[in-house]
């Protein structure tokens, strides 16, 4: 059996609940008493249950009308991010590309990306989210991402894996820390120590509380913090130590009095992949900006290789671990 759903029931639901009164409800819905009851009353024959119990004391849910008000609310949610999508393309915007990335790809790889994909399509705007690799995986399998950037390994999943990025995380110590004479240490040996970690809602943050979890303990957390930049700072400081990736690391030792020190833990290296659900079907400016992204990981491995030919990211193109 097809059932339609109205806009103005759904919103009618939605204001009855959070006002436990069918009266309330119907004047925030802008309708009459009798026209409210009697849209809920269609609404329920056509379900075939009950939405609503109602006494003298007002109206609340039953079960099934708190699964419907669960739905209704999704919806809406839904409109609204529409309504907004198609206020841009009024606008003059043409196109939105939704990524989710972990922490590398999110702090070390894309800002240098998307500025200049943008710069070459101003009619383009990115959204772009950090998730943990499996979450990555997860959005662009169920559609609200385009693109993903993660470290899970290649899976068939009826998604495309494409070859990105390698990177592998580090611990970072001041100078004259008792572990920053080794050369390489575990990532257990670590956790009698007091950490700088990103602020609570990275990726990364998520990741190493579930890998010292893993180890049986719990991660100190003594500060956090905004930036890599800003971890490396504290940890010259003498406030803790760090893992962060080998990249953003090799930024700030120059500088400061920290060293870095190899995790030996097989989850310290990434291999990142490009995900996406089906890469010929990607709208043409997607598939750019994936284009672009491949193209710039070439010329980071032929500059880690040594090779450095000249080549622009300013072009415009036609046509679980963490």
């Amino acid at each position: 059996m097809t059932m339609h759903f109205d806009f103005t029931d759904l919103q009618l639901v939605v204001n009855v609940a959070a006002a436990q009164s069918m009266t309330k409800g119907a004047e925030r819905s802008f309708l009459s008493l009798p026209a409210a009851s009697g849209r809920v009353k269609n609404l329920e024959q056509r379900l075939g249950t009950t939405i609503f119990f109602r006494s003298s004391q007002g109206v609340t849910l039953t079960p099934a009308g708190d699964a419907f008000l669960r739905h209704a609310r999704v919806v809406m949610r839904q409109l609204e991010h529409l309504r907004g999508d198609m206020q841009e393309f009024a606008s003059g915007i043409k196109g939105l590309v939704k990524v989710c990335a972990n922490t590398t790809a999110m702090n070390e790889f894309m800002p240098d990306i998307l500025a200049s994909y943008l710069a070459a399509h101003p009619d383009v705007n990115i959204e772009l989210r950090e998730r943990l690799s499996h979450q990555v995986v997860k959005a662009v399998l169920d559609g609200s991402a385009d693109i993903g950037i993660t470290a899970a390994p290649a899976q068939d999943r009826g998604l495309e894996f494409l070859p990105y990025r390698s990177d592998r995380l580090v611990l970072v110590t001041r100078n004259d820390h008792p572990l920053a004479a080794a050369a390489s240490v575990d990532f257990e040996d670590t956790l009698d120590d007091d950490y700088v970690c990103l602020a609570e809602s990275s990726a990364i943050h998520a990741f190493l509380l579930q890998a010292a979890e893993e180890q049986g303990r719990a991660l100190r957390f003594r500060v956090e913090v905004s930036s890599f930049e800003a971890v490396c700072r504290m940890i010259s400081a003498g406030v803790g130590l760090g893992v962060i990736p080998h990249t953003a690391a090799l930024r700030y030792v120059q500088d400061l009095p920290i060293r870095i020190i190899d995790l030996k833990n097989p989850w310290a290296v990434r291999r990142l992949h490009i995900c996406v659900r089906e890469l010929d079907r990607l709208p043409i400016f997607a598939q750019q900006l994936v284009q672009l992204m491949q193209e710039d990981a070439s010329q980071a491995a032929l500059e880690a290789s040594g090779e450095t030919p000249p080549l622009s990211l300013d072009r415009s193109h036609s046509g679980e671990n963490l």
